[in-house]
């Protein structure tokens, strides 16, 4: 059922948005991992909220406070209601372990045949670079208490042209450099089954406790 749920994923209408291709997406992904974990220690949650929260308590130096703009508690308090933070388009916990692998969703463009260069134009993927900072790396290692570092605390999982275009596949690749299996080109036509087996053979070893070589 979740592997027909894939099917025609170039039909989508538009780019983005709950009902647009990129919405399209994280539900059909979601669907696959609810399908394949029933009856395991598994659980997908769609956009968790671990860390909805994570700016709030930053705190910054005297110097900074004194020339920025500073609201009064209260309406600090009600700006930061929706949080202030970042929201992951999926996460996996493992129920035994607690330990919890985030995940993004990219859907993007690329240059395919019949295409010219400028296909692969668009910023998507690019927005995915955040996951690499210092600090989210440590607050995705900490919160998901993955903190073995021969893999990444979290998997982007990329959708579209973007995924067979030669530009973008290189530069993908170059920037995760040897945590090549942290992301993965989901490609058209390709059911559910391809994205389980990439779980089960490179990542769910990691939040069982095991530690492995990839």
């Amino acid at each position: 059922m979740a592997r027909k749920d894939l099917q025609g994923r170039d039909n989508w209408q538009t780019e983005s948005g709950p009902g647009g291709k990129a919405g399209v997406a994280e539900q059909n992904l979601i669907a696959v991992f609810k399908e394949a974990f029933k009856g395991t220690d598994y659980v997908i949650s769609d956009h968790p909220n671990n860390l909805k929260h994570l700016y709030e308590n930053v705190q910054l130096s005297p110097e900074t406070l004194s020339q920025i703009f500073n609201p009064d508690a209260t309406t600090m308090k009600n700006a930061q209601r929706r949080g202030w933070g970042v929201s992951p388009d999926f996460s996996i916990t493992n129920k035994k372990t607690g330990k919890i692998l985030f995940g993004e969703i990219k859907r993007q463009d690329g240059w395919v045949e019949g295409k010219d260069p400028s296909a692969g134009r668009g910023n998507a993927h690019e927005r995915m670079c955040k996951l690499f900072t210092p600090g989210l790396m440590k607050a995705y290692r900490k919160i998901g208490k993955i903190d073995d570092t021969s893999i990444l605390p979290f998997w982007v999982v990329l959708e579209g042209d973007i995924t067979r275009d030669p530009k973008r596949n290189r530069e993908i690749a170059f920037w995760f450099d040897e945590y090549d299996k942290n992301f993965f080109m989901w490609r058209p036509n390709e059911g559910g089954q391809v994205l389980i087996d990439h779980f089960n053979k490179y990542l769910k070893k990691y939040l069982e406790g095991m530690k492995k070589s990839l």
